[in-house]
């Protein structure tokens, strides 16, 4: 569908019924010819400040559903204009809160709650995104948790090992590799200032140590994993919440 991507419809759509009429159809979008005036309506509810954030970020995606203006992923546009919503009105600045995630564990309350919304229900559709919000809100503290946790593993098993100095970039990897699953001698060194063969001896440490595993075994275009961090993110894209140790632990 990539001549249709981000391409304003022209066409009447629908949802369910059949592929020739919407006769049975579970939703029918707006005429083609009023899809221009209500994008140019949405976009000034973005722009506007009046509403909490997420209030408006629950608006914003839902409005969009109902106007459906592509003839292909405006579910993920409409997901991606929450992050956009919460983003620009400070937030969520620094990362993106797994709201994707949880709608899409309970499929079945959330067609329901856009359905009562394009039925005029408001406040049911409200009442829906906002419980997802603070669901996703414990889902991202109990992911972070568990990488500060699994972060704490790492330096236990590079200071078993090698124990480098303070200032040796082996630690300061284990500091960004949360950003970076997969960590390759370029991406490594562009994160940490460092020297390439300052970054290939640290990599190599991190390795003696467990706490990357190589995932290319050419001498060309070498890339690492951390180990562990994949498992986690994971269970966060599966909606899972796990109680993590403490620190101390």
């Amino acid at each position: 569908m990539r001549h249709v991507a981000g391409v304003v419809r022209t066409d009447q759509n629908w949802i369910g019924g059949n592929n020739y009429n919407p006769c049975g159809a579970g939703f029918v979008g707006p005429p083609p010819q009023e899809v221009p005036r209500l994008l140019e309506d949405l976009c000034a509810v973005i722009n506007d400040d009046i509403l909490p954030p997420v209030i408006q970020a629950g608006l914003v995606h839902a409005q969009f559903e109902v106007i459906h203006p592509f003839l292909d992923g405006n579910g993920r546009t409409g997901r991606a204009l929450i992050h956009v919503v919460l983003r620009r009105r400070g937030l969520t600045p620094m990362y993106v809160p797994p709201i994707s995630v949880v709608l899409a564990g309970d499929k079945g309350s959330y067609i329901a709650g856009l359905d009562a919304y394009a039925q005029g229900d408001v406040d049911a559709w409200l009442t829906t995104f906002a419980a997802a919000t603070a669901q996703s809100a414990g889902l991202a503290s109990s992911y972070l948790a568990r990488v500060e946790a699994l972060q704490n593993q790492w330096r236990a098993m590079l200071r078993a090992t090698a124990n480098p100095r303070a200032d040796s970039v082996a630690w300061a990897l284990i500091d960004v590799m949360p950003a970076h699953p997969m960590i390759s001698v370029p991406v490594a060194v562009a994160v940490t200032g460092r020297t390439k063969a300052v970054v290939n001896e640290a990599l190599l440490q991190l390795e003696t140590a467990g706490v990357v595993t190589r995932a290319s075994q050419g001498q060309r275009n070498r890339t690492w994993e951390a180990t562990g961090l994949l498992d986690l993110l994971a269970d966060l894209e599966a909606g899972v919440t796990v109680q993590s140790p403490s620190a101390d632990s």
